[in-house]
């Protein structure tokens, strides 16, 4: 069963992170980053924040449905794609979102400050688009 609680818990915490994110950073240049440390930091984290939630969405759709078991985070999207909870286009964004993260985590010595932007600058949208298609599927009913 889905927990529609959950779900609006995890879009809160969406929903800040691109809040502070759009009133903070939305004009941010690769070389801000790069020269503050403070910024970055906050940046990633924001980032790591949402995409995680993300993550913990699609976890709990695909188990709550009883889909197929994803092989990696990235999977999780395309779990979702297959059973058309998200759009197949959608569902490939938000696995490069999910591969990201593990970058985020994983690698965090090599981040490359042109791609944080370029995901600020191009890609929140995906995570709104992502909030829209499931808030249609499970939240308005």
């Amino acid at each position: 069963m889905i927990d529609r609680d959950l779900i609006e818990g995890k879009f809160d915490i969406i929903e800040r992170n691109l809040n502070f994110i759009k009133d903070n950073y939305s004009d941010i240049e690769p070389e801000d980053l790069e020269n503050s440390y403070k910024d970055y930091q906050a940046l990633k984290f924001s980032l790591f924040e949402m995409i995680e939630a993300c993550i913990d969405i699609a976890n709990h759709i695909i188990s709550s449905e009883r889909f197929r078991r994803a092989e990696s985070y990235a999977d999780m999207f395309k779990v979702l794609g297959e059973n058309k909870i998200l759009s197949e286009n959608l569902a490939g964004k938000m696995a490069l979102m999910a591969r990201f993260r593990n970058f985020l985590v994983h690698r965090y010595e090599k981040l490359d400050t042109e791609k944080i932007v370029e995901i600020v600058r191009e890609h929140l949208v995906d995570i709104e688009m992502f909030m829209e298609e499931i808030r249609r599927k499970y939240l308005t009913a």
